[in-house]
């Protein structure tokens, strides 16, 4: 069994605010040493996006590691909750109630374990044996499009209504966040992006990316693709890599 192989987590991250917006409204953790990384991407064009991305991420810096999965689990969606309220409650006091909102991906790993937590557009990724796979499916109008067979996978990116989302933190004072859980194996390459990625970067590209060997320069080369054809958002990456303990 791969769970009873011991783990070690090397990640790196690289964030842009891009040529259109003003400010990143982007956020990022990167806690290797509990196991814990998020991305989250403040709505653009609502009110104080880099407060609510900011204030997600803060919130889950606090988190306690678990020695069970389902129990790190439990309180990371308990802290994305107390954002959502959070929020809700600074946008009722401080912004006549215009949303404070971002999107959020999480990725929690317990040696080979491993947890993804989502609400929005923000997506992750997992490249194993040069296969790359999208682990979590965006919260939006386009992707329901595309459920429902109305819209190709590939006309998404390209549609009028790709920026709407469908489920943010503190755009509803009820929050679902979905999980997935999968066991890692050894070499395997996770992604957690903001939506500015995708927007430049195909699937397939990420793929090709994520089988390089340095983390850090594949989050080098992702934001700078993405600088190089545009970068009509801010955008933000984190690689992360499950290692033989011994690399240590």
């Amino acid at each position: 069994m791969s769970g009873q192989k011991s783990y070690a987590w090397f990640s790196a991250a690289a964030t842009d605010v891009g040529y259109v917006r003003q400010i990143n409204e982007d956020a990022y953790l990167q806690r290797a040493d509990i196991g814990l990384w998020v991305v989250a991407d403040g709505m653009g064009g609502h009110h104080a996006g880099d407060v609510a991305s900011s204030s997600i991420v803060e919130i889950l810096d606090e988190t306690q590691p678990h020695d069970q999965l389902s129990d790190y689990v439990d309180e990371v969606q308990d802290r994305i909750i107390i954002a959502n309220n959070e929020l809700i409650r600074l946008a009722r006091q401080h912004a006549d109630n215009r949303t404070i909102g971002s999107t959020v991906v999480a990725m929690i790993a317990l040696d080979g374990h491993c947890a993804f937590l989502w609400a929005g557009d923000s997506r992750a990724y997992r490249c194993r044996d040069q296969q790359c796979v999208q682990l979590t499916r965006d919260h939006s109008q386009v992707e329901e499009m595309v459920q429902q067979g109305l819209l190709l996978p590939e006309e998404a990116e390209q549609h009028p209504a790709s920026n709407v989302i469908t489920r943010a933190v503190g755009a509803a004072d009820k929050l679902c966040v979905d999980v997935t859980f999968e066991e890692a194996q050894l070499n395997d390459t996770y992604l957690l992006c903001s939506d500015g990625l995708n927007k430049h970067v195909t699937n397939a590209e990420i793929a090709q990316f994520l089988q390089h060997e340095n983390v850090e320069e594949i989050a080098r080369q992702l934001v700078e693709t993405t600088l190089q054809r545009g970068a009509i958002d801010n955008v933000t990456v984190i690689v992360i890599r499950a290692l033989d303990d011994s690399h240590g």
